[in-house]
């Protein structure tokens, strides 16, 4: 699994089996991981960003439980920045950022407009041997100050 935000200091990983149960605890571990590291309910970030987990594990669960047993969540935070990446071992990868997207459904449509709406960014990386994919977000944190293990 590709972690491409090892610049920032924490970290959490969270592994589930591909199913419906998958998408609430995945986002009452963000929940839980936000206040752990002092990024509270009034950070900008905080409404979207369970709302964007929630929605790619749930893509996960619909479309690779066939061929991934298991959705990962890696979280990483910093004091400027709140990443997460949702894993699963199939090996198609959507174009985030295409006119398609529009057209299949407003569940990544849905978390590009959120992610770009907050100045973050997304985007999808491939296993290195093409098994799977990681959708990787990165918010930024409005409040200075904000990010602080608890």
């Amino acid at each position: 699994m590709i972690r491409p935000h090892d610049s920032l200091p924490y970290r959490h990983v969270l592994t589930l089996p591909a199913m419906g149960s998958a998408v609430r605890i995945a986002r009452e571990t963000t929940e839980q991981v936000l206040a752990e590291w002092g990024v509270g309910p009034q950070e900008p970030c905080t409404g979207p960003a369970l709302l964007i987990v929630s929605e790619l594990v749930a893509n996960s669960v619909r479309h690779a439980a066939v061929l991934s047993p298991n959705v990962t969540v890696v979280f990483a935070g910093g004091p400027d920045a709140f990443a997460f990446g949702v894993h699963d071992r199939h090996p198609y990868r959507p174009a985030l950022y295409t006119s398609t997207v529009a057209g299949s459904g407003r569940g990544l449509a849905t978390v590009v407009e959120l992610t770009l709406e907050l100045g973050g960014s997304a985007v999808v990386r491939g296993d290195a041997d093409n098994g799977g994919k990681s959708i990787w977000v990165t918010l930024p944190l409005q409040r200075s100050g904000a990010f602080r293990v608890r």
